[in-house]
């Protein structure tokens, strides 16, 4: 029987791919949301899912060319009514018309002023595509959405250095880190919005020469950190963590021992590892500086892969994959740290603990440490030299930093974990 051309999807099909984590609740207790795609409904319909939002858009051709329009919000427009829609543009086009020319007769009766929030919005939706980390995706929407909300009805040529003092002198001082990126970000929606002829003049939201004079002056102390663990304390810590059974601890054991990112570690397949080699070569794709990465593997984080191994995989499969499939999130490897009641450190924290060590307890060169940590070094001439031996010896750096979190004089249960369920 062949399958329909159109009204491919349901209620219940639709419902599915709007469900997003509460986030309320731990991730590793809930069903992973849908993957980022499109879905045909048939007849030129389509349902886009992305991390930040679903939507409707129409695709059809008009005069032997190729049209999209937006339909708008999933969450907004049923199914039957984006089939209306669909259905009337499709009409349209059938009668040779073009329906982006009616849409804009439509709208030119009332033309309002474009607002920041409006503005912002589409902006992050247009960039957001660019950015690796899904959760700057949603911290890009989270700080606009939060603080700069009082700029949201504003025209958004009409935005001055007076609203944007508004927005800042609350958290300038308490929250320094998240003023900076708000500041930055409402500086990068504006300079979109110059570009595209919206606004004219200077940005009121720059920060040097501008900004800078208006504010107060923060003191060095107020600059935070990532909570670390003192290095001293990182056997009696990993003494601990390796009799926790949950694939989040061997996840977190491993991410330590190779001074590694969490994300490249939660991320982390099969087919990036060559046992044999002991290396583990991340691709540039996952890494921050856009460098392909090659980590060498001690004993101990090679011990933890075993583990971890299952009889049967695929080179695609996550090596330390969550409960119900896919990666593991960042929250999985933070609630670890709250269950072990150790709020006052950070998964992130553990590479300033691995610097620190190395700084101050070996004699390894401040280069090799740096690499170690995935840090961009020198220039690039002294890093083409430096290619052929880093490695070898980044691996005694590695093996160095194992024994110094696994000493004998400590119970490990390195070697005999159970595979994690």
């Amino acid at each position: 029987m062949a399958s329909r051309a159109r009204n491919k999807l349901n209620v219940k099909q639709v419902e599915a791919l709007l469900w997003l984590p509460d986030p309320k609740k731990p991730l590793d207790e809930q069903r992973a949301p849908a993957e980022p795609n499109v879905y045909s409904d048939g007849g030129g319909l389509y349902l886009r899912v992305r991390p930040s939002g679903r939507s409707w858009f129409y695709i059809g051709t008009l005069d032997g060319k190729r049209i999209e329009l937006g339909l708008g919000s999933a969450l907004d427009i049923s199914l039957s009514k984006a089939r209306e829609k669909a259905g009337k543009i499709r009409s349209m086009l059938i009668d040779g018309k073009d329906p982006r020319a009616e849409r804009s007769r439509t709208t030119a009766v009332i033309k309002p002023a474009v607002t920041f929030g409006k503005f912002a919005m589409d902006l992050v939706a247009d960039i957001e595509d660019g950015f690796k980390n899904p959760k700057h995706r949603q911290q890009w929407r989270n700080t606009l959405t939060t603080y700069a909300q009082p700029l949201f009805d504003t025209p958004i040529a009409d935005v001055t250095t007076e609203n944007i003092l508004a927005i800042l002198q609350p958290i300038w001082l308490s929250k320094p880190e998240t003023a900076s990126r708000v500041r930055g970000r409402v500086e990068r929606v504006l300079d979109a919005a110059k570009v595209k002829g919206l606004r004219s003049g200077e940005n009121p939201a720059r920060g040097r020469g501008h900004l800078e004079l208006l504010l107060p002056k923060r003191s060095k102390a107020s600059v935070k950190h990532h909570p670390a663990l003192p290095f001293a304390e990182i056997a009696t810590f990993m003494a601990v963590l390796g009799k926790r059974p949950a694939i989040a601890a061997r996840a977190l054991e491993f991410t330590i021992l190779t001074a590694a990112r969490s994300g490249e570690a939660r991320g982390m397949t099969w087919s990036e590892v060559d046992m044999e080699a002991k290396l583990w070569t991340v691709p540039a794709s996952r890494m921050k500086a856009s460098v392909t990465h090659e980590v060498p593997l001690s004993d101990a984080a090679l011990a933890i892969l075993e583990t971890c191994r299952p009889d049967k995989f695929k080179p695609t499969d996550f090596v330390f994959p969550a409960p119900r499939g896919g990666s593991l999130s960042d929250m999985a490897l933070s609630q670890l740290l709250k269950r072990m009641e150790r709020d006052d450190i950070t998964v992130h924290g553990f590479r300033s603990t691995f610097r620190d060590w190395a700084g101050e307890k070996t004699q390894f060169a401040r280069e090799e440490i740096e690499m170690a940590l995935a840090h961009t070094v020198a220039s690039a001439v002294e890093r083409a030299y430096r290619r052929g031996t880093a490695l070898e010896k980044r691996r005694e750096v590695m093996a160095a930093w194992a024994d110094y979190c696994l000493p004998a004089s400590l119970p490990s249960d390195l070697a005999n974990h159970a595979p994690a369920s």
